[in-house]
Formats: structure tokens, C-alpha cells, sequence
């Protein structure tokens, strides 16, 4: 009997995986399901079982059985959905849905006009799937890098609790504010960084082109004569970045050494941010940071808000959400206290106590849901925490925008300036020997 194996997940969220023996793949599938776990990969375990179970069906069926284990990887760029196409596919099902239409017949009709090709396939394979038998969240989970654990556990408590339309208008209404907020403080980031880039450029520029210029009138006026200290550091570092520095066994220009260096810098934070100490420690920078740290903050704890919030209103249970929380936080730090709050919740303790020794969360959060625990209306309670956290966002973000402006000013000022002073100095001493 061939071995199958297969990655599913458990009624918790979690990504399991293991091996069976079936007479055939639906055979298998039917085995997983039995065990309480949602099957989202199922494949013949070794290539000797493949081929002795293709031979045993004949030639036809051996090409279609191996046509199942075949996996086509397409280019990162063609194989993902973006949060705005996945965000008008919820809000589209969840009108259609809600109207009377039957899921499988939505999917349909969503499968007809959906432009792209990822999600057009994952769309249809749903469609099929929900017809042989699989529930929603079922078909979902066999789409793993378009569905994630959020999307397939309020599916899934939407269909327990027959309230799949509300569920899904709650998931496009989430996605959608999600997306507004992701797009404000985007656009906070873009102008500091436009002109970062351009206020580089100008050094650069005057670096390369123009201090040498002066460094030659200089050694012709002052013969020899020493410059003063700050003229000798901005010329040092012309030098370096306009020059050809030795390395000892070659000969390189100082300015291809200063944007490797920059490369490799940034490269190192990301394989630093990879790893989990790693990540965490880079995103603890992030919320502590002087400008961008209490925006960071606010956005990283109203999306824990709304997420914990969105699924314990569509029904699922408060440790699975919060299991659910911590996988989609996007932030090590947040990841973490909320793990250690599930790790409390789990051994009876109300949510509040375990929240406050995180020392995390501000005291106006703790407190909300304090009172929510006490009214019995915390899903409601940590809804309105993330409106809260929203309109901050809001106001953080106009108010850094004003802040960045004059900020940038000062420093463009002080680093032209302080070239000028530098390259002024030697002359002020010229025209002194010259008078």
C-alpha cells in the first residue's frame, strides 16, 4: 500500500504534518480528514511507491497520477495576490453571498471575471472542491499562500455558525481598513524618503565634482600650508569617496566602496531580521525609535485590536485567535507578549493582567479590555480600541508629515553648511595673507 505525504492543519490553526498509507490520494485525503485536520498538500512519498502504484493502473492512469505530484513554481512577481484584488474578491463574494446566491455558483461567477491568474485558478479549484464534498475553509486552506490562517479560521467559524455572508463582509471590512491605514503611513514615508535620496545625491555631487576642485586651488594659494581641521576632514572624505582606495590586492573607486558598503549594511539587517532574536530586536528598534517608533506602535497594536477583535466577533475561540494573532502580527515584539498572554489565558486568567505584564500595551488598551472582560462585550470593546488606534494613526501621521519638513530643512542646512564653512575657511586665511 503506497505512503502518502501530507501538510494540513488542525482545528487550532497550526500547520501539522505527517504520512499515511492509502490505497489512492482520496483515500488518503479521506484518512487526514478523519484525524480532525484540514489536508492542503497531499502527495505520494517516495518516487519507487509513485511509480509502482502508477504501474499498477495502467499507462493512462500513470500519467495522470503523476500529473497530481506535478508542481509548476511560477516567478515570485506572477505568484502573489495583492491585498487590494484578495480585498475586492472578499467584499464581491460577500455581496453575492449575501444576496441568496449559493457559494459554490458565487465562486463562478467571481472565476469568470477575475483578472488575475492566481487567484482566478484558486478561485475555480475552490469552486470544484466545495462540489466533491470539501467545505469553504476546507477549499481555502488548499490555497495556503493566498488564504492565510485569518482568512481560513473566521471561514471556517462563519460556516459552523451559519453566518458565513456577515463573516466575510466582516473580512472585506477588515482588509479594507487594513489597507487605508497601510496606505497613510506609506505615504507618510514616501516624501523623508525622496528626500533623503536627493539630499545624498547633492553630497555626493559635491564630493565627487566640486570639493577637488577647491582642493587644488588650495594647495596652490596656501603652498604647502596646513588647512584647518574641518576643511581637512570634508576633504578626507572627498578623498575617499572620490578617489581610488587600496585594498591592498586591488584598486577601487571610493564611491563603488561606499554603495557596497551601504548594500551590504542593509543586507545584513535583512538575514538579521530573518531570524527570530534577530527580528526581534529589529522590530524592538522599530517601536522605540525617536520620529517613527510611536507611529509603528499605534499601527502595530490597532491591527492587533481589529484582528483579535474581527475574529472574536465572527465566533472563533479567544485561543485560537489569539494563536491566529500572533502567526499574522507582523512584528516579533507584539508576537511574543501576545503568545505569553495566550500562555495565561490558557491556564484560566482573564486577558487584562497577562496584557499589562507585557509591558507592551499602553494603559488606555489594558483598561478597555479590562472592562470588556467584565461586560462580557470584549470583541466589541477591542473593535473600538482600533477605531481608536485608527484616528491616531491619522493624527500621527499628518503630525509627523509636519514635523519631518522643518526637520529635513535643518539637516540638509547643517550638512551643506558644513561643507561651505569648510571650504570657506582656507579662503578667509588666503585673503588675510593676501591684504
Amino acid at each position: 500500500m503506497p505512503k502518502y505525504q501530507y501538510v494540513a492543519m488542525d482545528p487550532r490553526g497550526q500547520e501539522s504534518r505527517g504520512e499515511v498509507e492509502a490505497d489512492s490520494q482520496t483515500a488518503a485525503v479521506a484518512r487526514i480528514r478523519e484525524k480532525g485536520l484540514f489536508p492542503t498538500s497531499v502527495t505520494e512519498g517516495t518516487a519507487k511507491a509513485r511509480r509502482g502504484s502508477s504501474g499498477a493502473r495502467g499507462g493512462a492512469k500513470k500519467a495522470g497520477g503523476l500529473n497530481k505530484n506535478i508542481e509548476i513554481k511560477l516567478p515570485a512577481f506572477l505568484s502573489t495576490v495583492k491585498p487590494k484584488e484578495l480585498m475586492t474578491f472578499t467584499r464581491q463574494l460577500a455581496t453575492l453571498v449575501d444576496a441568496g446566491l449559493p457559494l459554490v455558483r458565487g465562486l463562478e461567477v467571481l472565476t469568470r471575471q477575475e483578472r488575475n491568474p492566481i487567484l482566478r485558478r484558486a478561485t475555480k479549484e475552490m469552486a470544484d472542491s466545495i462540489q466533491s464534498g470539501s467545505t469553504f475553509a476546507e477549499a481555502l486552506a488548499h490555497h495556503p499562500k493566498t488564504f492565510n490562517k485569518l482568512y481560513v479560521n473566521m471561514a471556517k467559524a462563519g460556516e459552523v455558525g451559519g453566518v458565513l455572508d456577515k463573516v466575510l463582509i466582516r473580512l472585506a471590512e477588515f482588509m479594507e481598513k487594513a489597507q487605508k491605514i497601510k496606505n497613510k503611513v506609506t505615504s507618510a514615508m514616501i516624501y523623508p524618503i525622496v528626500v533623503m535620496v536627493m539630499a545624498v545625491g547633492i553630497l555626493i555631487f559635491l564630493m565627487v565634482f566640486i570639493i577637488p576642485k577647491f582642493k587644488e586651488i588650495f594647495s596652490d594659494l596656501l603652498e604647502g600650508a596646513a588647512l584647518p581641521g574641518l576643511t581637512q576632514f570634508v576633504m578626507n572624505i572627498s578623498n575617499t569617496v572620490a578617489g581610488m582606495v587600496d585594498l591592498g590586492f586591488i584598486r577601487v573607486p571610493g564611491i563603488l566602496l561606499v554603495i557596497v558598503a551601504i548594500a551590504l549594511l542593509v543586507m545584513a539587517i535583512k538575514l538579521l531580521a530573518k531570524t527570530k532574536n534577530g527580528a526581534y530586536w529589529v522590530d524592538y528598534v522599530k517601536l522605540n525609535a525617536p520620529v517613527f517608533g510611536p507611529l509603528a506602535k499605534k499601527t502595530a497594536i490597532g491591527r492587533f485590536t481589529r484582528t483579535l477583535g474581527t475574529l472574536m466577533s465572527s465566533g472563533v475561540p479567544v485561543l485560537q485567535a489569539l494563536n491566529i494573532v500572533r502567526d499574522t502580527a507582523g512584528n516579533e515584539v507584539l508576537a511574543r507578549a501576545v503568545s505569553s498572554v495566550h500562555d495565561a489565558v490558557k491556564e484560566g486568567e482573564n486577558m487584562a493582567p497577562p496584557i499589562e505584564a507585557t509591558k507592551v500595551f499602553p494603559p488606555m488598551v489594558i483598561s478597555m479590555v479590562q472592562v470588556g472582560e467584565e461586560t462580557g462585550e470584549l470583541p466589541e470593546m477591542l473593535m473600538k480600541i482600533a477605531d481608536t488606534y485608527d484616528d491616531e494613526v491619522d493624527n500621527a501621521v499628518a503630525g509627523l508629515t509636519s514635523v519631518i519638513e522643518p526637520l529635513l530643512i535643518v539637516f540638509l542646512a547643517l550638512v551643506v553648511g558644513t561643507i561651505v564653512i569648510a571650504l570657506f575657511m582656507p579662503l578667509i586665511s588666503i585673503i588675510g595673507k593676501l591684504s
